[in-house]
């Protein structure tokens, strides 16, 4: 058998093992991050083809964190294809959307929240990785508890207990950084 045929099986067989069980996951999630289910199947096809080529290089740890990854940029690189003024200019292209959103808004209020939302990320950056991929999953991604607890291998309760000191935890840094007071953004 030559060389190319035996890394050939190779990467068919640690696919098969690693990638192929979390099908189901993997098309779950694309579901609740492309809320289209023609969009979700390309999402897992980008994924699982992604994922066969670098199968190789794959240590076999965690395959569902591995694969998620892959989804997430896999999803990004999707969202930059369709709006092209990210990819030349990120920082101009983020910026007139923001002021698109906050058009109505006075230039006072756009300073504080632009400065609340900083503050915000500053303050989910902080967290442990452990509280920041419920955050994550829920909180941005919009993932029930159940999908979240399955994603990261974990009951559901641990999901709520999780995102629920997280969420004390940002309220806590918030409140320190004067970004928050009396429940209420400052």
């Amino acid at each position: 058998m030559s060389e190319s045929a035996v890394d050939e099986s190779a990467q068919r067989e640690a696919f098969d093992r690693h990638v192929v069980p979390e099908i189901e996951v993997l098309y779950r999630v694309a579901r609740s991050i492309t809320r289209n289910p023609t969009d979700a199947e390309d999402l897992v096809q980008d994924t699982m083809l992604r994922a066969y080529r670098g199968i190789l290089r794959f240590d076999g740890r965690h395959p569902r964190a591995w694969l998620l990854t892959i989804m997430r940029n896999a999803q990004i690189n999707r969202v930059r294809r369709k709006r092209p003024e990210l990819l030349r200019d990120p920082d101009t292209a983020m910026a007139r959307l923001a002021d698109e959103d906050s058009a109505d808004l006075g230039p006072e209020a756009q300073i504080v929240d632009a400065e609340y939302d900083a503050a915000v990320e500053r303050a989910v950056d902080a967290l442990p990785e452990k509280f920041r991929a419920v955050v994550e999953l829920v909180d941005i991604q919009g993932l029930s508890y159940a999908e979240a607890a399955e994603i990261m291998g974990v009951p559901t309760g641990t999901i709520m207990s999780r995102l629920h000191r997280a969420r004390t935890r940002i309220r806590k840094h918030l409140e320190s950084s004067g970004a928050y007071v009396n429940g209420r953004p400052t």
